[in-house]
């Protein structure tokens, strides 16, 4: 339960894509798929296909490789080395260090992407309708160096949080003191609902495009937790001038991106049972279980509303649950856990350089083990959490 990783049973449900292409398939909108020419941007088709899922027109989608997390360092570096469309210059110009907004808790990558690119690090609470704008626009507004905010906004990496449609306004129409301040959306888990009630994903594309910033949103996604976490495909959605301004970049770096797996995605989506959201449902009829079996499992050891012990996240979607300790005693029931042979997220890692300043924190990733081994580890998690609270009172 260390990671966000789809289960076997869910790689099972796009095993076709294995052979979604068969050899006569050499050619999709009049291109040849093994040879060099074609749109950097990605097949038509492919833009298309996603940008229903991001709800854009084509025009505005990028398709690119297996990674969406490439994608966004991709476009991060380009900004650091040349500044993007609404830039007086690089981002890097006359040595100064550009900054990030980031939330907390949040991915470990997206601060491990960020420091190794050299941003510092500027952290907001992540809250349970999104960032804290409040924060957030007091950030930008008071220095020209704090470049944007990264972070997921459609059932939130670890707690599953959505941003409310009144706080992707603000951000959207924000003012900042740079002018080419930029929302990163990773919204890696848009249409990953569980059952029942669904938060309702934002547009940010058209959002900024509205308040007059129509350059000011890079959304990404990836079909990781669709098809093949490492098979699939990375892509992006922004204004048609910054599709082709990242055009721009890609084209001296790549001749184009891998067309054939973009072909037999787009072959093996749509002939799907349902397209895309009848393939969702069928993983969700497969994860909402082990959600359900972590809130009961906690609830058994710990008691109602975790006891006095620990509080957690009920997410409606996405692929993880936030737990906060009631005592600083996250690393401990890591610690116990791993002794128990139960292996958790590390404590901290929802924070930058993997310091949780409360020492609280841990991300539950229940979508990988089978249904009845996510139960009967939550039921070991639960019994270390309350036996490393008791070990802190007792010391008082």
């Amino acid at each position: 339960m260390q990671r966000g990783q789809p289960s076997d049973a869910d790689f099972g449900l796009s095993d076709g894509l294995l052979t979604a292409l068969g050899e006569s398939d050499t050619h999709m909108d009049g291109l040849d798929l093994r040879n060099y020419p074609g749109n950097v941007a990605g097949l038509p088709s492919a833009r298309a296909l996603f940008a229903q899922y991001l709800d854009v027109k084509a025009e505005n989608v990028v398709v690119w490789n297996n990674s969406s997390l490439e994608l966004q360092g991709l476009v991060l570096t380009f900004a650091l080395l040349h500044g993007l469309r609404g830039s007086s210059a690089p981002w890097v110009a006359g040595g100064q260090k550009p900054k990030m907004i980031v939330t907390v808790p949040g991915y470990d990558r997206h601060f491990l992407l960020l420091q190794t690119l050299g941003f510092e690090l500027l952290c907001v609470n992540m809250e349970a309708d999104g960032p804290d704008v409040d924060a957030a626009e007091l950030l930008a507004a008071g220095d020209p160096l704090v470049k944007g905010i990264l972070f997921v906004p459609t059932y939130s990496n670890p707690g599953g949080q959505s941003i409310s449609a009144e706080k992707a306004r603000r951000l959207a129409a924000l003012q900042a003191a740079a002018p080419d301040f930029t929302i990163f959306a990773d919204d890696a888990y848009r249409v990953h609902h569980l059952d029942g009630e669904q938060d309702e994903p934002v547009n940010f594309v058209a959002l900024s495009r509205d308040a007059g910033h129509p350059d000011r949103a890079f959304v990404f996604a990836s079909t990781s937790k669709i098809t093949f976490a490492s098979a699939g495909l990375g892509f992006m959605a922004s204004s048609e001038d910054n599709v082709r301004w990242l055009g721009k970049y890609l084209g001296a770096q790549s001749i184009g991106p891998n067309k054939v797996e973009q072909a037999r995605h787009v072959k093996f989506l749509n002939a799907y049972e349902g397209g895309l959201e009848g393939l969702m449902r069928d993983h969700a009829a497969l994860v909402a279980p082990k959600f359900r079996a972590v809130y009961e499992a906690l609830e058994g050891g710990l008691g109602e509303g975790g006891g006095g012990y620990a509080t957690w996240t009920t997410p409606r979607g996405g692929y993880f649950i936030s737990l906060d300790t009631a005592e600083p005693v996250a690393s401990r029931v890591v610690e116990l856990a791993e002794a128990a042979g139960i292996s958790l997220t590390p404590a901290g890692a929802t924070y930058p350089d993997g310091q949780d300043p409360r020492n609280t924190n841990i991300r539950l990733s229940p979508t990988r083990p089978p249904l009845e081994e996510v139960g009967e580890a939550m039921r070991g998690v639960a019994t270390c959490i309350r036996l490393a609270s008791e070990e802190v009172r007792a010391g008082r």
